[in-house]
């Protein structure tokens, strides 16, 4: 079996489809994809459906910025320069929790809450 990393998904909740694919298009520049739920019980948009690509690195952390229990999992997303889509939180209607900082060799991540109120973060090498 090939190495992996031990994320493979995950769903970030929303309660304004429209407002949050927005959001996120927005901060990313990326254009989210419809997927369909084989359940028809939820509305989905993907931030890829290449399956291909599998897995995302993940750690333990304890932190003064989010807390574990309901709503303690963060979520980062790997960028070139986490300077430029920080740039684009507020006006994209999100808030930044912590500027970018850095974390050593492992290199810089922003802190932000999008507009459902959900804290990820984003994280680059430079």
């Amino acid at each position: 079996m090939p190495k992996v990393n031990a994320i493979g998904w995950f769903d970030i909740y929303v309660n304004d489809m429209n407002r949050a694919v927005t959001f996120y298009e927005n901060v990313l520049q990326l254009k989210l994809e419809p997927i369909g739920d084989p359940t028809g019980e939820t509305q989905m948009m993907s931030f890829s459906t290449d399956m291909s690509v599998y897995g995302a690195g993940g750690a333990l952390v304890k932190s003064n910025y989010a807390r574990p229990g309901a709503g303690g999992t963060l979520v980062y997303f790997s960028v070139e320069d986490c300077a430029k889509e920080e740039s684009r939180i507020v006006t994209s209607g999100g808030k930044v929790v912590r500027p970018k900082f850095s974390i050593g060799d492992f290199g810089w991540v922003t802190l932000c809450e999008d507009t459902e109120g959900n804290l990820f973060g984003l994280s680059s090498m430079k």
